[in-house]
């Protein structure tokens, strides 16, 4: 694995690819973090599969397989694509899962008949046009590298610009609308911008793959932060590392195509934010859970102590009667208590500590205050 991180320095198809990798990973992990807060995780879906008909239009018009004019007939499509839904949802009833999934089928589907129709026509020229649905992040050169630069630079400018106006429609469009901000033109620039991301990502990963490169970062790095700043620096970090981890997995050995590694490469890395993140990991949820099923328990366990110890006598036998369990769960009991430097035993039985007494008379209070708080709510 060394040798293949040094090749990208000296080896040129390799650092292309590793190049246009990251930088689709960067643009698409930023842009797909709003993506993602606005819940319009299948516009990205719908603005790849979208570009496949502007692809194959841009070929028709100009005869020319230049990657820069296809890439410009895909965006532009997808743009077009974009506002269709918001069209769609302006001025029908349509939920915007069924307006989006109406668009994407139908622009999908004419893209799949232009790309036959070329595939029949006498133009030798059209072979590899079919390579876009899946990728050919291969033959990436540097010029192309130097195009997906501009592209996502420009949106990368654009994010920083109106930073505080695209965090405002994500969380609280109601409130930017209330402030006189533009949401509806703030809403067509970020689509507009998600459509350069999608662009970048048309020759890496293709039509199919490229809406989990806007999703998938996102929603990893939303399991570690809260802040949407971390979340976006996050997010961009998981794509770069996932589109050079794909691209270097796919040097290693022959056949083996860049793109759908590179998409494993990111769902690995979700994967494990799923599992190990500590703010929302399963794992760390799971063990947190434990936690506070243990000191309810033990909190319950104390005040059934405190009611025998000022009442009656605190036994181990007395403790079953009142818990209806066997006297030997209720010795163990005293002494998980008894660990907790909350129970001491004595002559008698077993008598609470100062510190025991204090814990269930802050358990008492809070249970006398939760009532009161509930009605005034």
């Amino acid at each position: 694995m060394l040798e293949l991180i040094l090749q990208i320095f000296t080896d040129y198809t390799l650092r292309n690819v590793a190049l246009g990798s990251a930088l689709l990973g960067v643009i698409g992990g930023v842009l797909g973090a709003f993506t993602m807060l606005r819940r319009q995780s299948l516009l990205g879906d719908v603005l790849a599969h979208a570009a496949l008909p502007g692809i194959c239009l841009a070929f028709i018009l100009t005869g020319s397989k230049v990657p820069l004019i296809l890439l410009l007939g895909g965006g532009l499509a997808g743009w077009l694509a974009s506002l269709g839904v918001l069209a769609v949802l302006r001025h029908s009833r349509l939920p915007e899962d069924s307006a989006l999934g109406v668009m994407l089928s139908s622009f999908f589907g004419f893209g799949i008949a232009l790309l036959t129709f070329i595939q029949h026509g006498n133009n030798a020229n059209q072979a590899g046009l079919d390579q876009f649905i899946f990728g050919q992040a291969a033959t990436i050169v540097a010029s192309d590298v130097l195009n997906f630069m501009v592209l996502g630079g420009l949106a990368l400018f654009t994010v920083g610009l109106f930073y505080k106006e695209f965090k405002l429609l994500s969380f609280d469009p109601d409130y930017a609308h209330s402030l006189g901000l533009p949401v509806r033109g703030l809403g067509t620039l970020l689509t507009s911008l998600t459509v350069l991301a999608v662009m970048v990502g048309l020759q890496t990963v293709g039509v199919v793959l490229m809406a989990a490169m806007l999703i998938a970062p996102a929603a990893a790095a939303r399991q570690w932060t809260d802040r949407l700043s971390s979340m976006i620096g996050l997010s961009a970090l998981f794509g770069a590392l996932a589109g050079v981890s794909g691209a270097l997995v796919s040097a290693s050995r022959e056949n083996l195509p860049t793109g759908p590694l590179v998409i494993l490469s990111i769902s690995a890395i979700l994967l494990v934010s799923l599992f190990l993140a500590p703010l929302r990991g399963l794992v760390w949820d799971w063990v947190r859970t434990g936690q506070n099923r243990r000191r309810i328990f033990l909190e319950r366990l104390l005040l059934d102590a405190h009611v025998l110890h000022n009442h009656d006598v605190l036994t181990a036998q007395t403790l079953a009667h009142r818990r209806r369990e066997s006297p030997a769960a209720a010795q163990r009991h005293l002494e998980m208590l008894q660990a907790r430097g909350w129970v001491q035993p004595g002559h008698a039985g077993y008598a609470l500590t100062p510190a025991g007494h204090q814990k269930a008379h802050e358990l008492e209070q809070a249970m006398r205050v939760l009532p009161k708080t509930l009605e005034g709510t």
